[in-house]
């Protein structure tokens, strides 16, 4: 497994990371049931299959299935020794004693003492989110607060949207990452033509960088299946390489439902020679 290091954490993170949006959202992307005996134990293995595969980072939500995810991991994760892995979960958006009590929730549902990494769970901030977030006595406030007692470790946000508050948060100082969406067919976040976007705003913090939707939720397949119906040509493992193949990406997040999934995408990440010059990709000229 290729490893980096995840921004001013100093901590060493697998390149790609266990996503827990699948683990617990219902029937996201395709069937599925956290509730089912079944599908339940075809992911806990999958959990297991990662860990002994040598991926240590794991993402989640209490927003994911209402709690669902976490429980799942706190599951799968509680016979491996929490200091060997890096867990990250996240809170939605409220105020100080909202915050508490959802992480305060979360440990309880993923059976740990501490979270290596509190993310503010969110797609888009708008101006009223960004001084909720920022206010004195606010949300971040109170999450540095349960930085100092230990609860969690560092402290990051989500986003999918481009906006100033995104920039806003970056430049502030006080977070330690930045989980964003950017793939093949969403590259906004960075532009190696011009040396822009966000990605070259929070590498410049020394923000760990942590990409979602790294195969593009369907999206990019669903278009392959309409321009081009008769295609059958897996773009799994190129989706995959070409997120690994950013400079900027210290982990890319991946769903994975069964111990198969797990161990195909783990052999694409080992599989340095399918990196690609995303530079060159992006040049113009001959």
């Amino acid at each position: 497994m290729e490893y980096s290091v995840l921004g001013k954490t100093g901590r060493m993170v697998s390149k790609i990371g266990f996503g827990g949006a699948t683990a617990g959202s219902k029937n996201y992307l395709e069937p599925f049931d956290g509730e089912k005996k079944e599908d339940r134990k075809m992911l806990l293995e999958a959990i297991q299959n990662a860990y002994e595969l040598g991926i240590n980072y794991f993402d989640t939500a209490a927003g994911y299935g209402n709690g669902q995810s976490e429980e799942i991991f706190g599951e799968g994760l509680q016979e491996i020794d929490p200091c060997s892995i890096f867990l990250a979960t996240k809170v939605s958006k409220g105020d100080k004693y909202q915050v508490r009590k959802s992480v305060e929730s979360s440990l309880n549902r993923l059976k740990r003492n501490w979270i290596d990494l509190i993310q503010i769970h969110g797609s888009y901030y708008s101006d009223d989110d960004y001084e909720l977030i920022m206010q004195k006595n606010g949300m971040l406030e109170e999450l540095e607060k349960m930085k100092e007692e230990g609860l969690v470790k560092f402290i990051g946000f989500s986003i999918e949207a481009q906006n100033e508050s995104l920039y806003k948060f970056i430049k502030s100082g006080r977070f330690d990452t930045i989980q964003i969406c950017y793939n093949f067919i969403f590259q906004h976040p960075y532009d190696p033509s011009f040396k822009c976007g966000s990605l070259y705003d929070a590498q410049k913090q020394e923000l760990g960088i942590i990409s979602m939707r790294t195969t593009t939720s369907g999206i990019f397949q669903k278009w392959i299946s309409t321009v081009n119906p008769a295609n059958t040509f897996d773009y799994t493992k190129a989706l995959i390489q070409f997120q690994l193949s950013n400079p900027f990406i210290d982990v890319a997040l991946i769903g994975m439902r069964n111990a198969d999934i797990v161990a195909q995408n783990v052999e694409i990440c080992n599989d340095l020679s399918g990196r690609i010059d995303i530079e060159k990709l992006h040049s113009r000229y001959i």
